[in-house]
């Protein structure tokens, strides 16, 4: 309970961006920046929620979309769609996600821990909290933790670290 404690009492800030109706926070010291989207070139046999590459100033990103690794329904692009671009380790990463809302301190009370859920039935291990803020509740991602799994076959060098 106290590295909960010690954890929650700093604040921090986070990027909050929706994937269906749902609305989630990632640290904003792993974003690079945020670009429109743009359709990427596709990988061969790459799994669905492997979008493709893009070029990006001369750097090969990888692009994933949140919403089809979290199993929700079909993404649809719109003019709302942006690729959140993240520094993981000593990659660049791109993740879809349905719009970005903003950039909020959560700390202390704010953040609550992670639900625990039954090991085999649910995938809890790259959620770190959830923040509340008013009326609306983030789901809170160590994005670094989900980006290094195994599943999604882009650091092997995270893999290896863990």
């Amino acid at each position: 309970m106290q590295a909960i404690a010690s954890h929650t009492a700093q604040k921090r800030e986070y990027l909050s961006f929706k994937l269906g109706p749902e609305e989630y926070g990632i640290d904003i010291l792993k974003v690079q920046e945020i670009r429109s989207y743009e359709a990427p070139t596709r990988i061969a046999n790459a799994p669905a929620f492997l979008k493709g590459v893009i070029d990006l100033r001369g750097v090969i990103v990888p692009i994933v979309d949140l919403r089809l690794k979290f199993g929700l329904a079909q993404a649809e692009y719109s003019a709302l769609t942006v690729v959140v671009v993240l520094n993981i380790g000593q990659r660049v990463v791109g993740a879809v996600v349905d719009s970005v809302s903003d950039v909020l301190d959560l700390g202390g009370e704010a953040i609550r821990p992670p639900p625990q859920l039954s090991a085999g039935l649910v995938d809890t291990g790259f959620i770190t909290g959830i923040g509340t803020v008013n009326e609306r509740m983030l789901i809170l991602l160590d994005i670094e933790a989900l980006m290094g799994r195994a599943d999604m076959g882009l650091f092997d060098e995270l893999r290896q670290a863990a």
